[in-house]
């Protein structure tokens, strides 16, 4: 029995850290409206430092790249807040190309213990 509820802890294990990973646990769970919710943000977040890390990197300003792109400051500030939610890939990708850089794409495996569970569930149909 102990050695199921570590291998289950495990499982669902997100974080390195335990202080997170307890606030994780407590706040989103096995909620799958939840846990999707938290990817969409995660998103967010991600998108909203890749937006800053490029421009940053570039030595530029939100004024200077918005010029670059075509739009205002005002709009650059915005993409490069992790709580907007209006984050698209055309977005990300414009301002990408007018840094000379561009934007890939990557899709993986939300967990291994998930996909194999999906696979066996297929098994049995």
């Amino acid at each position: 029995m102990k050695a199921e509820m570590i291998k289950t802890i495990h499982h669902k294990k997100r974080f390195q850290s335990e202080a997170l990973q307890a606030v994780y646990e407590e706040t989103v769970g096995d909620d799958s409206r939840r846990q999707a919710d938290f990817e969409q943000e995660l998103i967010n977040v991600e998108a909203a430092q890749l937006i800053y890390d490029m421009r940053t990197k570039a030595g530029l300003s939100q004024r200077e790249l918005a010029k670059r792109v075509g739009t205002t400051a005002s709009v650059i500030c915005r993409l490069e807040d992790a709580d907007y939610e209006g984050h698209t890939l055309a977005a990300v990708r414009k301002i990408a190309t007018a840094l000379n850089r561009r934007l890939e794409l990557r899709a993986v495996p939300i967990k291994a213990a998930q996909a194999g569970a999906r696979t066996a569930a297929k098994r049995h149909r």
